[in-house]
């Protein structure tokens, strides 16, 4: 699973992923150590006449039928079923997302019994893109997203079951047109990097996610914990 991630780059180094506008590659965006789910977060979906268009929203999907927010967990989704799933269906079909990211995190049990928390990223700490579904909800005016999820291959069998899937650009585009087909989107989530993945372990300061950027939401969050 995937329950934070980071996005520390600046965005001249995430937008070279994209084929943004004009307008979207002059953004200027903070970095970020520690996004939790229900914060909002920066996604890319198709745009107009071949452009990327990037778009913000709640990192927690809200399905476009629902009353009010969901309470039941929607941050992530498992690929290997999101196509048939209530929630996750429509987006699954016609609203697929890549969404920004250059690191995140996952948790192992210490000798203390409390919770260690690894810093997990690609090689030279490269930016990427988790392969994601985005919904709109006009009742309650909420855009969202949320991360896809796959059985964990090395080398994070190590540290967890399950992990986001990080897609390989060469199939960005197709995995974003609306036009391609559910079986064939799930075909290109089989286009991963998730074995290039390197991680450490990092300060249990990460494992909280209050607002108190100067504790947890700093660069000391991916600094390598002293042996």
């Amino acid at each position: 699973m995937c329950g934070r991630f980071t996005q520390y780059h600046t965005w001249a180094e995430i937008h070279a992923l994209y084929r943004l506008t004009i307008t979207d590659r002059g953004r200027n965006t903070e970095a970020r150590y520690n996004i939790a789910p229900t914060q909002d977060v920066t996604f890319i979906t198709a745009g107009d006449d071949g452009y990327h268009k990037v778009r913000e929203g709640r990192w927690w999907l809200v399905p476009f039928w629902a009353k009010e927010l969901p309470k039941f967990t929607l941050f992530n989704a498992r690929s290997e079923d999101a196509d048939s799933k209530p929630a996750f269906r429509d987006s699954f079909k016609a609203k697929r997302c890549l969404i920004p990211a250059d690191g995140f995190y996952e948790w192992s049990k210490g000798e203390d019994g409390e919770k260690d928390p690894w810093h997990i990223h690609l090689p030279e700490h490269q930016p990427f893109s988790f392969a994601g579904l985005w919904a709109y909800n006009q009742a309650l005016d909420v855009t969202s997203c949320t991360i896809l999820t796959a059985a964990a291959q090395e080398p994070m069998k190590q540290l967890h079951d399950r992990q986001p899937i990080i897609l390989d650009p060469s199939v960005y585009d197709a995995w974003l047109d609306p036009s391609t087909s559910v079986s064939g989107a799930k075909d290109l989530l089989k286009s991963d990097l998730d074995g290039s993945l390197e991680f450490y372990r990092v300060n249990r300061a990460v494992n909280s996610s209050t607002k108190d950027r100067r504790r947890n939401d700093n660069a000391n969050m991916i600094e390598p914990l002293a042996a």
